[in-house]
């Protein structure tokens, strides 16, 4: 069975601190593919920095257009908001039953997944790999020797789609952050100035 690990994210831009993550992860770790699974712009909060959905996927698309092992997922955009990931698990083991997934998360949100909503069904039926942050914490002690928990050691990268945005806005070069197909459809579609 294909293992998929599933990297959510808005990805708003894409760059390339995403994409080292992915091809770490399905370089060095049991996964067999990873999916960039972009979450939706919600109708409830439109924020003008956020691009639409299909540009988003666009970004990604193109981002990952060379890389055999990492795909674009659009799964969350047909789901009803908000939505919440044992939702998404749900749907795309219903739609692939083939295959086994996992998450992708860093260890900043583990501190808080206890309060996910149905954390327990996730962690029960799902792998899930944890990408190293800056800034540690404590991962509560139910975490730390889960069986189903993976610390990875995927490279700790401060890039930021925040940091990004603003530079475009303020005329900076950000090309050494983005790949060339990414930062071509940002700069033909006048994204973030």
């Amino acid at each position: 069975m294909n293992k998929i690990g599933l990297y959510f994210g808005s990805f708003n831009p894409i760059h390339i601190g995403h994409l080292i993550i992915a091809n770490h992860l399905v370089e060095h770790t049991s996964l067999d593919e990873v999916w960039l699974v972009i979450s939706p712009q919600s109708p409830f909060k439109k924020k003008a920095s956020l691009l639409d959905n299909h540009h988003r996927f666009e970004l990604v698309y193109r981002a990952v257009e060379n890389y055999d092992k990492i795909k674009p997922c659009d799964v969350e955009f047909n789901l009803p908001t908000p939505n919440y990931t044992s939702k998404t698990l749900t749907v795309l083991e219903e739609k692939y039953p083939e295959k086994v997934f996992g998450l992708i998360m860093g260890e900043d949100n583990l501190k808080t997944f206890h309060k996910w909503k149905n954390y327990e069904f996730i962690l029960d039926s799902h792998d899930i790999y944890i990408c190293p942050r800056l800034g540690k914490g404590n991962v509560p002690e139910m975490f730390q020797n889960h069986p189903r928990i993976h610390f990875t050691d995927t490279p700790i990268l401060a890039i930021s789609a925040t940091l990004i945005r603003n530079s475009i806005k303020n005329g900076k070069n950000v090309q050494p952050l983005l790949s060339p197909e990414v930062w071509k459809y940002i700069d033909e579609m006048n994204f973030y100035r």
